[in-house]
């Protein structure tokens, strides 16, 4: 279900912003130029995080700034892209832009320990929910299950962030916990479903080898 969301509002956010990506492909704009400037925007938005009081702000920042994952993508296929350094730079960029926004939400809880544990959970958890994603298909596994992704993630905060910000003080603590409880699950989940994919073609090897002989 969450997949079949974000494709819908992916398709909804091009639509949206079709007439900013005609303007960037008409002056020349490179969607790897707008996945650093993303990645900038994220940063300075995770800025609002670290300081009481700016929680809207920087919610508000961080969310137009991650819809240029959107927009780069469109403005690739648009160009024609057909490199691969593009999407190496989208994923790396993408786990500072999250490194920042956690690392500030840390400064945010510093001295409230337990919520600190959270958010430091969900830094090094959401960072090994990628890998194993990356790692698993490196090796030719399938790994592509999930409960939280990286939009569920940032979601999540910005929901819990809003509450605060309106005066339910435990919104954004309940929101990092549901996250970490959510991200070391989701490991579990790609774990489970890249030692499923090795086993089934561990099985299917025997008998591919046993048709080249016949």
């Amino acid at each position: 279900m969450a997949k079949i969301l974000s494709v819908t509002v992916k398709s909804a956010t091009v639509r949206l912003f079709d007439p900013l990506i005609r303007a960037l492909l008409r002056v020349g704009v490179t969607a790897n130029v707008v996945t650093v400037i993303g990645t900038l925007g994220v940063g300075v938005g995770a800025l609002g995080f670290a300081t009481r009081g700016h929680l809207v702000a920087a919610v508000v920042i961080v969310t137009l700034s991650a819809l240029t994952d959107v927009i780069d993508g469109a403005l690739a296929r648009a160009q024609h892209k057909t490199g691969k350094f593009g999407a190496l730079l989208d994923s790396t960029m993408d786990r500072i832009a999250d490194g920042m926004v956690f690392a500030s939400l840390a400064y945010f809880y510093r001295d409230e320990t337990p919520t600190l544990v959270a958010v430091l959970i969900c830094l090094v958890a959401g960072q090994v929910v990628s890998y194993v994603k990356a790692r698993a298909e490196g090796l030719g596994l399938d790994a592509n299950v999930g409960l939280v992704e990286r939009a569920e993630r940032l979601i999540s905060i910005g929901v819990g962030a809003l509450l605060t910000a309106a005066g339910v003080g435990w919104g954004l603590p309940a929101a990092l916990w549901l996250l970490a409880a959510g991200s070391i699950f989701t490991i579990g989940q790609r774990m489970v479903q890249a030692a499923r994919s090795d086993r089934l073609q561990a099985a299917a090897q025997p008998a591919a080898g046993s048709q080249d002989a016949a």
